[in-house]
């Protein structure tokens, strides 16, 4: 009972916690969650003829230029595009972007605010000198292992919303459904967010389907508070540095 208490919780949270207003006829909405200056992420929504665009008017990417993270080489613009296409968002310029309809808008809503959370955390710390990033390298990594994978799975939550994950590997024999999300920047954010999504997609799949969220802990070590989160709500938390130990359940 208790994981499904967290998904009607989160979502209580959410309801309470959006804020919009209007301005000039676009409507402006501002979300709990927060960015790397502690400033809660805001979008914008205006109304077209058959329906919505909604956009962070440039704020995602601009922060990120401001920052020094260049996302404009060929590497760095086709892993965006990776990103944004799961989330089922465009860029235009430097905004991030999304249609909606009247049915569909607290659908699009949530992706949109998912892909400027994914896009902050995979390039906020990418360095001139760093030659990867971060979801590249756990890709890479179960590549050469011989995982079998699939990348930037969408599944259906009982919500109602579709969540994505970086990578799946089917069952096999000996082993269930494993879902893998790889998180940059282990924050309380970012794991809530994660599971919320494990939690509300976890109904719709096999029994035993397992959840593993891999942390970046290159730079800072990952807090006891994150593990205990993700193991209370029974998701996996695997350290950077320990992703070795897990090849052997996930290559199985």
């Amino acid at each position: 009972a208790r994981p499904l208490n967290l998904v009607d919780q989160y979502v209580d949270w959410l309801r309470a916690r959006f804020e919009q207003r209007s301005v000039d006829g676009i409507v402006e909405i501002t979300t709990p969650f927060l960015d790397r200056h502690n400033d809660y992420l805001q979008i914008h929504v205006e109304p077209t003829a058959g329906g919505f665009v909604l956009t962070d008017d440039g704020y995602t990417l601009g922060d990120l230029a401001m920052s020094g993270c260049d996302i404009s080489s060929e590497r760095r613009a086709r892993m965006l595009g990776v990103i944004l296409g799961g989330m089922g968002v465009k860029r235009s310029g430097n905004s991030l972007i999304t249609e909606a309809t009247a049915e569909n808008f607290p659908q699009r809503k949530h992706r949109l605010v998912q892909a400027m959370l994914a896009v902050n955390d995979m390039f906020l710390t990418a360095r001139p000198h760093v030659t990867s990033l971060f979801l590249e390298d756990v890709g890479r990594f179960l590549r050469e292992h011989g995982v079998r994978h699939n990348s930037r799975i969408q599944l259906m939550g009982r919500s109602g919303f579709t969540q994505t994950f970086d990578f799946m590997i089917p069952p096999s024999n000996t082993k269930p459904e494993r879902i893998l999300k790889v998180i940059n920047h282990p924050t309380r954010d970012s794991v809530a967010s994660f599971l919320f999504a494990w939690q509300d997609t976890r109904e719709t799949r096999e029994e035993n389907a397992t959840a593993y969220a891999v942390l970046n802990d290159e730079e800072k070590a990952v807090a006891p508070d994150i593990r205990g989160a993700l193991a209370e709500y029974q998701a996996i938390p695997v350290p950077w540095s320990e992703a070795r130990e897990y090849v052997g359940e996930w290559a199985a």
